[in-house]
């Protein structure tokens, strides 16, 4: 599908419908496309700009997260800050998978090809996807995210990519919990790449820098490894 950029509803699979919108992949561009996943309190507008910097011409999908707390619009419903409603998390990551899925037959693009960039609340979706449907993603740019849960079992995700950006003086997100993330990632079998920024909670440009490189070199071939870097 070729155009301007369709916003809408889809109500595929049984679910409820997303309001979303959708950007097909530029002539030319890397048959791959985001799944934008925003913040607390954003939009399906929000990470439209990210994701044109992180891979110009790729496709976008970007969903509206549908619980709202406070008025503002999440993915899943939280009981206090950091303290997730567990049972209201697989459930989204379920209806979320399944909203990816019918997308990616209503608007033609490659299903074995999906990356998600999530942000905050966006990210710890992004890493319950990976976590409860492993075969969904090819790889996930993950900034400030925190452990949405530990399951019973660790899926197999061998063969999927994943970028964390985290910041050092984060007040939400602690580096221990970061490194928790990694290490259940890794232990699963991905090739995870953490860049420690010096800011906050905030995106910093530099991090933002970090991504594209390293997602222009996964969408040439994956990352063989797991390793650190810090920003200066």
């Amino acid at each position: 599908m070729t155009g301007e950029s369709v916003s809408g509803r889809s109500s595929a699979g049984g679910t409820e419908s997303f309001v979303h919108r959708y950007v097909p992949a530029a002539a030319g561009a890397p048959p791959v496309t985001l799944l934008l996943l925003h913040g607390t309190g954003g939009s399906e507008d929000d990470l439209i700009p990210l994701g044109r910097a992180l891979a110009p011409g790729a496709g976008v999908l970007s969903p509206r997260g549908k619980v709202l707390e406070r008025g503002m619009p999440r993915f899943f419903r939280r009981l206090a800050e950091g303290v997730f409603d567990l049972e209201d998390l697989v459930a989204r990551t379920h209806e979320l998978a399944d909203f990816v899925t019918a997308s990616s037959v209503r608007y033609g693009f490659d299903p074995h090809n999906i990356i998600a960039a999530g942000f905050s609340n966006g990210a710890n979706i992004a890493a319950s996807l990976l976590l409860l449907h492993p075969r969904l993603l090819r790889g996930a740019v993950l900034f400030r995210p925190m452990v949405p849960f530990v399951p019973p079992a660790l899926p197999d995700l061998t063969g999927v990519s994943v970028f964390v950006g985290a910041g050092r003086a984060d007040p939400l997100v602690a580096p221990a919990e970061t490194e928790r993330l990694v290490t259940l990632l890794q232990t699963a079998g991905a090739a995870v790449i953490v860049h420690w920024d010096p800011s906050g909670h905030g995106l910093a440009a530099g991090e933002v820098a970090a991504a594209t490189a390293w997602l222009r070199r996964c969408l040439v071939t994956p990352p063989p490894g797991s390793y650190t870097t810090d920003a200066q």
